[in-house]
């Protein structure tokens, strides 16, 4: 884990926005935005060098709640704004944040083909399993069998599997959280942000007020902690991928993988002199001179 040892000591009220959260009592994305704050301040990392970008959805407020630069963009785009500004300018820590409806649901093709490229991003889901701002229909990670406004006799539906989907696609470090358990997620957080590559922490962040199956008390009973498992391996790619599928009396929590790989922004030509805002605006004489000759 990167730390900046030279930067002034930093306090979780140093991180506190104009704005206070606006969400239920008892949302676990309340949770989320501690461990993020708590995050932050433990790399030591200063607020003008965050920014946050989120689309639309309640957890989708978080950037307002929060002293650092962000963005509330548009549904389901989130990662395509965040891998805008990281391509523009990745000194930047970037940090994407959003339910499951938003980035499982709209934004699920932005998000694997960012996994793919591996950008230096990372990607905090608060997955509820519902659509909470639109007041209770089902999500891309309902559960079959669950009643909700918009299948009121079950849904008929498969969720989909974000940790395996992640893994297939190319992420670099994959974990998941729960917003009760406040210390592992700060420390998933502080692990995914200072990794060099795609990160993804989905995050059980139960919406109270209309998920009444995947309750705290729901989760309380099922989850365990992966590195309670002996002998398992992080690095290890099929390992993660059985543990990502693991669903029903036990679900883990944790980190399932991390591996190093290049990311997109070392590897791509263009930013050889560095981050897009670094670059001088125009053309130099000699490059004009060889794009007219190829044109003429």
């Amino acid at each position: 884990m990167t730390i900046m040892k030279d930067a002034p000591e930093r306090t979780i009220k140093d991180l506190e926005g104009d704005v206070h959260p606006d969400w239920c009592p008892g949302c676990g994305d309340f949770g989320v935005l501690k461990s993020l704050k708590e995050a932050i301040v433990e790399l030591k990392i200063p607020s003008h060098e965050v920014l946050v970008v989120s689309g639309i959805g309640c957890s989708s407020n978080l950037p307002g709640f929060l002293h650092a630069y962000g963005v509330h963009s548009l549904h389901g785009r989130a990662i395509p704004v965040a891998t805008g500004a990281l391509l523009a300018n990745h000194k930047l820590r970037v940090i994407a944040v959003g339910g499951d409806g938003d980035g499982y649901g709209i934004g699920i093709g932005h998000c694997l083909h960012a996994m793919r490229r591996n950008l230096n991003l990372t990607y905090i889901v608060m997955d509820n399993e519902i659509y909470g701002l639109t007041t209770g229909q089902t999500s891309p990670t309902t559960t079959e069998g669950h009643k909700t406004k918009s299948t009121p006799k079950g849904n008929v539906e498969r969720p989909i599997q974000p940790l395996a989907l992640a893994l297939t696609a190319g992420a670099t470090f994959v974990a998941r959280g729960f917003s009760a358990n406040q210390k592992q997620l700060t420390d998933l957080m502080a692990q995914a942000i200072a990794h060099k590559g795609f990160s993804l922490i989905d995050v059980f962040s139960p919406c109270v007020t209309f998920n009444k199956i995947n309750t705290y008390q729901w989760f309380k009973e099922r989850v365990y902690d992966l590195d309670s498992e002996p002998g398992y391996d992080a690095t290890d790619f099929r390992s993660a991928l059985t543990k990502s599928l693991e669903w029903g009396e036990r679900i883990p929590l944790g980190k399932l993988y991390q591996a190093e790989r290049p990311v997109y922004e070392d590897l791509e030509p263009l930013f050889r002199k560095g981050p897009l805002v670094d670059h001088k605006l125009g053309l130099d004489k000699a490059t004009l001179d060889e794009l007219l000759a190829e044109s003429m």
